[in-house]
C-alpha cells in the first residue's frame, strides 16, 4: 500500500449536468437592470416570495429568452402560473413592464 501513488485511491466521479443544461451568462448586461430591481424587491420584502418579486423574476426570464440566453420555454413550465401578467413595455430591450419608474427611483425609459 503506497500513500499518494497514481489516483491516491479515490474513484473519480462523473459531473451532472444542470438539470436544464447549461446556459450562457449575459456578458452585455441585457437583462441586469431587471435582476437589480429583483434584488431591491427581495431585500423590500426581508426575503419573501412575494408576488411582485415573482413577476420580477418573470421579466428577467422573458428578457433572457428574448435575448438568446436561454432556450424559449412556457413560463408554467419554469414554476409561474398563467395568470401571473406582465405586460411588456414595446421596445424596451430589457423587456421592462409597463411601470414607469423602477424601484430604486429612476424612470424607464
Amino acid at each position: 500500500m503506497s500513500f499518494g501513488g497514481p489516483g491516491g485511491g479515490q474513484k473519480a466521479q462523473k459531473p451532472t449536468p444542470p438539470e436544464r443544461g447549461s446556459f450562457p451568462l449575459d456578458h452585455d448586461g441585457d437583462c441586469k437592470p431587471i435582476i437589480g430591481d429583483y434584488l431591491r424587491c427581495v431585500r423590500r420584502m426581508r426575503g419573501l416570495n412575494d408576488n411582485e418579486c415573482r413577476l420580477i423574476a418573470k421579466e428577467y426570464l422573458r428578457c433572457r429568452m428574448e435575448h438568446n440566453l436561454m432556450l424559449p420555454d412556457d413560463f408554467k413550465n419554469l414554476g409561474f402560473a398563467e395568470d401571473d401578467k406582465v405586460v411588456p413595455i414595446p421596445g424596451h430591450a430589457g423587456g421592462a413592464t409597463a411601470r414607469s419608474v423602477r424601484d430604486d427611483g429612476k424612470k424607464i425609459r
